[in-house]
């Protein structure tokens, strides 16, 4: 019997067949987005280790560096000395392991009980969390730890880093001792169940469903689904079709959107629906152009390109704060003249004073800023403001005389190629052929640049990398509102 990580136990209890896959075919996993993933986890769990052990006298029980023998091994030793907190405690029974984030001792009358706690991420503990805990608690049990309590440490939201590494109070606890230990007897039928299926010599038959993205999108599921039947259009293209109303579409054997009989859908998943079945654009061009009437020039166009992190690392800032570090913003004149201008700034320090004064100075005070989805700068204006009372003033009327495209297009554009979504990205290739995302190198959705930026403020980065890292950005932002541009003059009939 090999035992089973806390990992694998997880994957069980999603999907035995992602269990199954994860142990005898890792090489069909997709793993786009886990290194994102793992280099927060390790983000939050350095801090933990300096929240819980501000004195230097805890221990790291490093597995890569000690392999696993020994890392089991100096964790007995550790939590029989009872000295410290001890980190990444090894835990295992006959049939399951697990690393726990933070032992924390609790002296009493010559022993030592200990306070176990997982730390993670997320602002609020989920469900899934619980059963994490649930299993490290049982395995603590078993090893023969005397368990005195347990929780979950995630991040506090309304944290405000002071600066000086000074990180009490970005994690909040919530103790479930109590619920954790009452679901012994449900770990050890997870175990017995993940073992069953570990042991299996073929691959279980279990059809895709709600389990494939819940409470994880599911790394096997490309695999899961190479044999279902493709449809041009799928029902994922129909915008905001509610899980019921799906169910019920399925349960007709319809695959396809265009088969979908009209009454199961609203007007607009009709008008969806219609386009495609026609085959061609529908693009109401007196519709935009009355839309975007009465606004006067110059036009301006603005994007902003943000950060969002768990561990806020600037003074004044607060976990998963949309920290804006990049800005493109287009003119167009009257006379069709057009300019561009932005900003960028790859260093260490915060960026946000400099980019809101720059585009103080940049943006002129008349004309309409054209923006697209709206509420996103808004907000990152908003924040600008509250942290910056002094540019406050100019900085919300900015937002004052923003006119949002994407309603505009929501309302009057629509073609096949978009799929169901209205986003820049889709929108734009269909409307303006031509001009489109895929020729970008590198960055090409705000998710990459965000990861892009962090790569290059950290001072290990090689200076090429830094180059060309500047560059991708400087082309994805200067993208985005040249795209608004374009769409703009189609939708005004220019």
């Amino acid at each position: 019997m090999r035992r089973l990580s806390k990992s694998k136990l997880i994957a069980w209890r999603q999907c035995p067949k992602r269990l199954w896959l994860e142990l005898n075919s890792p090489k069909l996993r997709d793993d786009s987005g886990a290194e994102s993933a793992f280099r927060i986890g390790n983000e939050v769990g350095e801090i933990a280790r300096r929240v819980y052990d501000p004195d230097g006298t805890g221990a790291l029980v490093d597995v890569a560096a000690l392999g696993y023998e020994e890392a089991f091994r100096r964790t007995d030793e550790l939590l029989g000395e009872g000295a410290g907190p001890v980190f990444e405690a090894g835990l295992r029974s006959t049939a399951a392991l697990a690393f726990a984030d933070v032992m924390l001792p609790l002296p009493a009358d010559g022993t030592t009980a200990w306070r176990m706690l997982e730390v993670k991420s997320s602002t609020s503990v989920k469900a899934y969390h619980r059963e994490d805990l649930a299993i490290q608690a049982y395995l603590a049990v078993e090893t023969g730890v005397d368990l005195n309590s347990c929780g979950i440490a995630h991040i506090n939201s309304s944290f405000v880093y002071p600066g000086d590494g000074d990180y009490r109070g970005l994690l909040h606890e919530e103790d479930l001792t109590e619920e954790c230990l009452s679901l012994a007897c449900e770990v050890e039928g997870w175990i017995t169940g993940a073992q069953a299926t570990a042991a299996r010599p073929d691959e279980p038959e279990i059809a895709m469903g709600p389990q494939c993205s819940d409470p994880f999108d599911c790394p096997f599921a490309g695999h899961c689904s190479r044999n279902l039947p493709r449809s041009e259009y799928p029902l994922s293209s129909l915008p905001r079709l509610n899980a019921d109303r799906r169910e019920a579409i399925e349960a007709l054997g319809i695959t396809d959107l265009r088969e979908v009989p009209e009454r199961f859908l609203t007007d607009h998943q009709n008008l969806v629906r219609e386009v495609t079945i026609a085959g061609e654009t529908r693009f109401d061009r007196d519709g935009a152009a009355a839309a975007l009437t009465g606004h006067g020039f110059p036009a301006w166009f603005l994007d902003f390109e943000t950060l969002a992190m768990p561990v806020p690392i600037w003074k004044g800032t607060r976990p998963y704060e949309q920290i804006p570090f990049q800005f493109s913003l287009h003119r167009v004149g009257e006379d069709g003249s057009m300019g561009h201008d932005y900003f960028l700034d790859l260093v260490e320090e915060d960026p946000s004073r400099p980019l809101a004064e720059k585009l103080l100075a940049k943006i002129g005070p008349e004309g309409p800023v054209f923006v697209y989805s709206a509420s996103f700068e808004r907000s990152v204006i908003r924040q600008l403001s509250a942290r910056f009372p002094d540019l406050a003033g100019p900085l919300l009327a900015i937002a004052d005389r923003f006119v949002d495209l994407h309603p505009v297009a929501t309302a009057h554009f629509y073609a096949p190629s978009q799929h169901g979504s209205w986003s820049l990205k889709a929108v734009l290739p269909a409307a303006c052929p031509g001009l489109s995302y895929d020729d970008l190198e590198g960055v090409a959705d705000g998710k990459m640049a965000a990861d892009a930026y962090r790569e290059a403020i950290t001072p290990a980065t090689a200076r090429n990398r830094h180059a060309e890292i500047r560059s991708e950005l400087l082309e994805y932002c200067r993208l985005d509102t040249l795209a608004m541009v374009r769409l703009w003059e189609k939708f005004r009939g220019w």
